[in-house]
């Protein structure tokens, strides 16, 4: 094996793996292609000791920390295929050849696919956000608006009254029940339920959303649920049982971040319907150190090929 273990993926999640298992002195090669799901929020907030800086500040700040560890190799590059070998795994690379480990942390996260909506794309990750949580701080108390694709936007929209008022959309895709109407009646959410046809103001920033009929409803951001996918196939070619989320499919974890594969670990956007820069860099500190630990304790993979 070339190494003990490869961490694809080099976000939060995977960084942090790296960091446990640099510490153990293990041979690590950490691959990633340089897009990470973050790339269009100016900032990150609520990750301790962070806020308010930019995501790929954070990121370069984890790199060169990692950098300081002899047995850690990082490198720019894809992983196309991955699969069982004797002793572990074997994965192919976009730019040619093969590497080897005997143990996988799969940290490549999720893609998304946003509503097709004129003036929706462009403000993504500064005006129309997934996260109250990490956004809706900075919208400073001021109107806010939740587009919905589903009944999560109900959640949303309850949720959201505490960053500021609230106007539920429902654009088709929700219809609240009468209970549902008088739970968001009590948060003070007010229900728009004509077609959305636009969004309104100088991108990224929004003043509005125009709905069909014409009318103008105020608002300094947008919070929808996109749809999620994974966004590589490693861990379907690898045979990792998935589960269903609220946005979209999963790889199926325990509370050590093992996949139902052996030898295999997966951590942050990837294994969590919840995305959260904190918790992705906790659950990479828990692949990393399971990781290592299976390196010790775990069945040999040998017999498993």
């Amino acid at each position: 094996m070339d190494h003990d273990v490869i961490i694809i993926g080099g976000s939060f999640a995977g960084l942090s793996a790296a960091m446990q298992l640099a510490r153990a002195r293990r041979s690590v090669l950490l691959l990633d292609t340089g897009r990470p799901r973050n790339r269009f929020a100016a900032t990150s907030h609520g990750f301790p000791g962070q806020d308010g800086r930019r995501p790929g500040e954070i990121g370069a700040a984890l790199r060169a920390d990692l950098a300081a560890y002899p047995t850690v190799t990082m490198q720019e590059a894809e992983a196309l295929d991955a699969s069982r070998e004797e002793g572990g795994f074997r994965l192919s690379l976009a730019e040619g050849g093969a590497v080897t480990a005997r143990r996988l942390v799969l940290a490549y996260g999720v893609r998304d696919t946003l509503p097709d909506l004129p003036g929706l794309a462009e403000r993504w990750g500064a005006s129309v956000l997934h996260c109250p949580y990490c956004h809706g701080y900075e919208l400073d108390r001021r109107p806010v608006g939740v587009l919905a694709r589903g009944e999560m936007a109900l959640h949303q929209a309850m949720l959201l009254p505490d960053w500021g008022p609230t106007t539920l959309f429902t654009n088709g895709a929700f219809a609240p029940t009468g209970d549902q109407r008088r739970m968001l009646a009590a948060r003070g959410v007010a229900l728009e339920e004509g077609p959305v046809a636009g969004l309104v103001g100088p991108a990224p920033a929004l003043a509005a959303v125009r709905l069909a009929d014409g009318r103008e409803i105020p608002v300094a951001g947008l919070f929808i649920a996109p749809q999620t996918a994974p966004s590589s196939d490693l861990g379907a070619r690898l045979g990792c049982r998935m589960a269903e989320g609220p946005t979209g499919p999963t790889l199926a974890v325990d509370g050590m971040q093992a996949t139902s594969v052996p030898g295999v670990f997966a951590a942050g956007d990837l294994a969590n319907p919840m995305a959260n820069a904190t918790l992705a860099a906790a659950a990479g500190v828990m692949a990393g150190t399971a990781a290592h630990r299976s390196l010790i304790f775990g069945a040999d993979l040998t017999a498993a090929a």
